[in-house]
């Protein structure tokens, strides 16, 4: 049986969802995938140079220590789908979905149960 208290709280969580899906998929075309303040740091004492084999970094710097990410590759890098900058905002939905099953998850395994009634021996 719900209470009102239940309900509320429900309708919360699906407003909530709802927010979060519909500016998932609305500002994920806001993110650039360019380097940000964090990659040009690292660059500082390095140039970039165009080879036949693509971009090499000539000279002292933290990014010439740099690997790919094991992900790199994925389905979703880039804030793309597929490395499609078109469907930018479907990977901002699929992480937000994923953000609240994995919440979700938790919250349901984690939450307080009601303390079990006293058997009627006890008293």
């Amino acid at each position: 049986m719900s209470t009102p208290t239940t309900k509320k709280t429900g309708l919360f969580f699906v407003a909530f969802a709802l927010v979060a899906l519909v500016f998932a998929g609305v500002f994920s075309y806001f993110a650039d995938s360019d380097p940000d303040g964090l990659d040009s740091a690292t660059l500082k004492g390095c140039e970039v140079v165009e080879t036949d084999a693509g971009e090499e970094l000539t000279g002292d710097c933290i990014a010439k220590n740099a690997k790919d990410h094991d992900l790199a590759d994925g389905p979703l890098a880039d804030y793309a789908v597929g490395g499609d900058d078109r469907f930018t905002g479907v990977a901002g939905v699929l992480g937000v979905v994923g953000t609240l099953v994995v919440a979700g998850g938790l919250f349901w395994v984690l939450r307080r149960r009601p303390a079990k009634q006293a058997d009627s021996r006890d008293e």
